[in-house]
């Protein structure tokens, strides 16, 4: 049977991984994950958009849309739904908690022995200034917001004035030592690992030393004498926090050494794509469906047989 695919995106388009999906044999369905409904009228405790009571073979999360406490954690409690009744989710519950959540990344990484910077995560105004006191003789501190994403509400902190009102950070400060490097310009490192793989990397440029492609970063492709030790920390650090794809956030301090900064659960590719000669969505569609057919081959009930493009 074709395999059914739900696509969990606010985009159609989803940087082309429908069309990836849908050309190597996949049926898929986009729908937002906030209009996914838990009913404990349908067979299985959930009714879908566009799929109503039945449940999909596989479930890939592309993006999850900003929401409250109460919103997000429903959203999650539905990934959660899928995989326990079986489903084959990328990524992961989990993994999405994982690194949402950025003072658990990196805990995480600094678990699994990986280079991170010094952070600190505290609640309270209070806790936030005796940090700021202790740590800011030694070197600036960056401020993140603990749900962030794309380079937003990033603030450096030289002293403790500086730290904001804590209802601008919803009381929880999020703090990570500056990791002094070369610039401007300014220059890290994204990587995107997929299946344990690293599959494509870029550098990005900026004359800000926030260097996210969405403020003003601009792609260049990854020196390749950097690649092996690049592909290997982006892949440790996918592993630790167990997200099946992954885009990596790395720098090379003055020293040239390698600190992970982030992993991010549902990464865009755009700009990565226009330095990479991989196409990012096919080899995403691929590994994903190479996974849901290895899962669903234990599954008697639902058996599946994939269609490869002409070309692959």
């Amino acid at each position: 049977m074709i395999p059914r695919i739900l696509l969990l995106t606010e985009n159609r388009r989803a940087n082309g991984l429908p069309l990836a999906l849908r050309r190597r044999g996949a049926m898929v369905t986009t729908a937002a994950l906030a209009d996914i409904a838990f009913d404990s009228t349908a067979p299985n405790g959930l009714t879908f958009p566009r799929l109503g009571k039945r449940l999909p073979d596989a479930v890939f999360v592309r993006s999850i849309a900003a929401g409250s406490f109460e919103a997000i954690t429903r959203r999650l409690g539905v990934l959660h739904a899928l995989e326990k009744m079986g489903v084959p989710v990328w990524n992961s519950a989990r993994a999405v908690e994982r690194c949402v959540d950025k003072s658990m990344t990196t805990f995480l990484l600094a678990h699994a022995g990986l280079p991170t910077p010094d952070t600190f995560a505290v609640e309270g105004t209070e806790a936030a200034r005796v940090i700021a006191q202790r740590e800011c003789p030694a070197g600036p501190l960056v401020l993140k917001p603990l749900f962030g994403a794309q380079g937003q509400g990033i603030r450096l902190i030289n002293g403790a004035d500086d730290l904001p009102d804590r209802d601008e950070v919803a009381n929880v400060f999020y703090l990570q030592r500056y990791i002094s490097r070369a610039g401007p310009p300014f220059q890290d490192f994204r990587v995107f690992v997929c299946a344990g793989r690293a599959i494509a990397m870029m550098s990005r440029r900026n004359d800000d030393w926030i260097t996210n492609v969405n403020r003003g970063g601009k792609p260049e492709p990854a020196a390749s004498q950097l690649a092996s030790e690049l592909s290997r920390l982006a892949t440790a650090a996918a592993a630790a926090v167990g997200a099946s794809f992954a885009g990596v956030d790395i720098l090379l301090d003055d020293e040239g050494k390698a600190h992970v900064l982030e992993v991010n659960s549902m990464p865009a590719w755009s700009g990565l794509q226009s330095v990479s000669t991989i196409n990012i969505a096919d080899e995403l569609a691929r590994s994903f469906l190479d996974h849901v057919a290895e899962a669903c081959a234990t599954e008697p009930r639902r058996p599946i047989r994939f269609v490869s493009p002409a070309n692959s």
